[in-house]
């Protein structure tokens, strides 16, 4: 499956943490910036720096038919964390960047081909809801989980940041919900609720994929 081949590929990437001194709007105060990488390409995360930027695509939009797109509660599952952007930076340095945890872009690969955050990979929540015990199977041993009997050790397995669109899409709940149902540890997966645009809201780094660049 082409979505399995992008999940192990992605599993595979290295990275490392870098910060910039001339940086004027920072993350934190502490934080200049932070380097990932991206199908094998270093991605400095950091913030627009013009400060008169603003959003001109289709993240500016601040209504949407509801439903389909209402907005989703801060806590998506019991026992599943809900963070903000911060802490997604926190990940991505304690986690991510030390092999020990994924950056998930649940949305259709329309989405993410186009633009994604960066060192994120792609499944979309369309796979979990029709996966089969090979695909199943497949993805938990790409996590980390290991094959015990009749079911699986996830002591090791990776932790998982997931997001979508944002609060009012649902395919990051979706993607969550059915994680969970086949049997993934909810003390192993957080939900990045704001989603991409809470993340160009706040003029982080993204990849934009279609021309392998960043903006």
């Amino acid at each position: 499956m082409k979505e399995i081949s992008i999940l192990v590929a992605g599993l595979l990437l290295a990275s490392s943490i870098g910060f910039s001194d001339e940086t004027k709007v920072k993350i934190t105060k502490n934080t200049s910036s932070v380097t990932v990488s991206h199908l094998g390409q270093k991605v400095e995360i950091k913030r627009i720096q013009d400060p008169y930027h603003v959003l001109s695509d289709d993240y500016t939009k601040t209504s949407r038919e509801c439903p389909p797109f209402c907005i989703h509660p801060m806590k998506v599952a019991k026992g599943v964390k809900t963070i903000g952007e911060v802490e997604l930076i926190d990940y991505i340095k304690n986690y991510v960047n030390k092999n020990k945890g994924v950056i998930i872009d649940a949305r259709l690969p329309s989405w993410y081909n186009v633009e994604t955050i960066p060192s994120a990979i792609n499944i979309p929540f369309t796979l979990l809801e029709n996966a089969d015990k090979e695909t199943i199977d497949t993805i938990f041993s790409s996590l980390g989980a290991k094959k015990q009997g009749n079911g699986w050790d996830f002591t090791n397995a990776k932790t998982l940041i997931v997001f979508d669109n944002g609060v009012w899409c649902d395919q990051a709940t979706r993607f969550i919900k059915s994680l969970l149902k086949i049997g993934y540890p909810a003390s192993k997966v957080v939900y990045y609720r704001d989603g991409f645009q809470g993340w160009k809201l706040l003029g982080l780094t993204t990849v934009i994929m279609d021309k392998k660049e960043v903006k």
